[in-house]
């Protein structure tokens, strides 16, 4: 997705809540995917809402576009990383579709519904003892849409190949 909407970037900060080891696995995983692609990544970690702007300032001074992972932290505080970014145009990339609502301008989103299935389908064979949870394989979301803020799109001048379903304003 960085590729193909930003051919020219180079540079990535991964912004995340330093607090939440979720963030932290999400970050470190891409970090070695995207540098293994030829990118330069820069970790760019807040510890809760007060030090966010500081640190996002700072990342929007200093890369190219930034990656948002699914982090609840960033998550409610969209406006802050939207309010720093867009005017310095730094398109950021985000985890999740609520994410990117607020302050991404695309992500590759999936769908809760049918992860939920996916789950209650693994949860089923757990119970029926089809399966044992200590050597059932992990299992992923069976779909991906790629999906993009329109309004942001517009607002940083991003041209949105074919392919990307725009988000639903609320």
């Amino acid at each position: 997705m960085l590729q193909e909407l930003f051919p020219d970037a180079k540079t990535v900060g991964l912004l995340y809540c330093s607090a939440e080891a979720n963030s932290q696995y999400q970050v470190d995983t891409i970090k070695a995917f995207l540098e293994e692609k030829g990118y330069s990544c820069e970790y760019y970690a807040f510890s809760d809402s007060n030090d966010l702007s500081a640190v996002v300032t700072e990342a929007a001074n200093t890369v190219d576009v930034i990656y948002v992972p699914t982090d609840n932290t960033a998550a409610s505080n969209t406006e802050i990383i939207n309010n720093i970014c867009q005017p310095a145009g730094v398109p950021v990339v985000a985890g999740e579709e609520g994410i990117c609502a607020g302050c991404g301008v695309a992500t590759l989103s999936i769908s809760y519904y049918d992860l939920g299935v996916a789950t209650g389908k693994m949860a089923a064979k757990i119970l029926t003892g089809e399966a044992d949870i200590s050597t059932m394989p992990i299992e992923y979301a069976p779909n991906f849409t790629k999906k993009y803020n329109a309004a942001n799109c517009e607002a940083l001048d991003i041209k949105i190949p074919e392919g990307y379903e725009a988000i639903a304003a609320e």
